[in-house]
């Protein structure tokens, strides 16, 4: 077999192995997180009648305060992973005419069964 045989075999199993990967080596891609981030452990800290003030404090600044509604508050977090997916948590937060923690609906549920009577709402607002 002659030098030019062996180079070309060799470049033709070169070529067929390079097109038989089944994917192209790409780039590191981190997460991406944007907005709040709330944890479960931040919810049960929650309790009926708190103040504006002291929401903030566990819960940070929220995301979103509707123009139309000062007493409603909407906390959201996105996570988009490595692949594209993404991932959405809400809480929305209402405070009573008195500047009070009435109701919380979204993603997240306070574990005491008595607090989750008195926050939660199931249906409307």
């Amino acid at each position: 077999m002659s030098i030019l045989a062996k180079t070309a075999s060799i470049c033709l199993a070169i070529v067929s192995f390079a097109c038989s990967t089944p994917q192209f080596p790409s780039v590191h891609k981190v997460s991406i997180q944007q907005g709040n981030i709330v944890t479960q452990e931040m919810v049960n800290q929650l309790e009926p009648g708190m103040t504006k003030e002291q929401v903030k404090f566990i819960l940070g600044t929220p995301l979103i305060k509707d123009s139309f509604n000062q007493n409603h508050w909407i906390y959201l977090n996105s996570v988009t992973d490595a692949r594209s997916q993404t991932k959405e948590k809400r809480l929305e937060v209402y405070f009573s005419e008195q500047n009070k923690l009435s109701v919380l609906r979204g993603d997240y549920h306070p574990k005491d069964a008595k607090l989750g009577k008195s926050l939660l709402e199931t249906e409307g607002h």
